[in-house]
């Protein structure tokens, strides 16, 4: 059996999913959000998610950590900012207790779950929620992906490859249907 945490980083609300089993097959789960105040400090808000995410990584002790890759949208650079600082929250809470890190990108986990790489973030959510077998829908919509993430790191094993110490500190970017070198 395996713990994944699945991550869905934001600087406002940062989607926590874990998933405990084997493969295809889900033994438990759990999710939440990391919310931040708007009026704190830059700085304050990303040093209150390390302090949250370090506290959920002694609790859970996943084998794995998998969070969404960064992205940006051109009419909206400074939320690709604020991503990439929570991206680096995380991967830093991480290599602190020695778990691998593996970064999917978003248009791979709407493929990887729903089959459709363009899915919208409903079908995704929906996705998540049937695979779970969860009986109403996954809020806030930050931890259904987070799920996501985290079922797929469970479905390519991420554990197993993670033990191995070369595949230790930093994030490693996945590919659909691989595993990390």
């Amino acid at each position: 059996m395996a713990t994944i945490l699945g991550i869905d980083p934001g600087l406002a609300a940062t989607g926590i999913g874990v998933v405990r089993g084997e493969g295809a097959r889900i033994t438990g789960y759990g999710f939440g959000c990391i919310r931040t105040p708007a009026a704190a400090p830059t700085a304050a808000r990303l040093e209150l998610l390390f302090s949250r995410l370090e506290s959920l990584l002694r609790k859970e002790s996943p084998e794995a950590v998998v969070l969404e890759d960064v992205y940006s949208l051109a009419e909206y650079p400074k939320s690709a900012i604020a991503l990439g600082q929570v991206s680096g929250i995380v991967l830093l809470a991480a290599a602190r207790a020695g778990l691998p890190c593996h970064a999917v990108a978003v248009r791979e986990a709407k493929l990887a779950l729903t089959g459709n790489g363009a899915a919208s973030k409903a079908q995704l959510a929906e996705a998540v929620r049937a695979r779970l077998g969860h009986p109403e829908p996954i809020r806030p919509s930050h931890a259904a992906d987070a799920l996501g993430l985290a079922l797929i790191g469970l479905a390519r094993s991420l554990p197993r490859l993670g033990r191995d110490p070369s595949a230790r500190g930093g994030a490693r970017r996945l590919h659909p249907g691989t595993s990390p070198p």
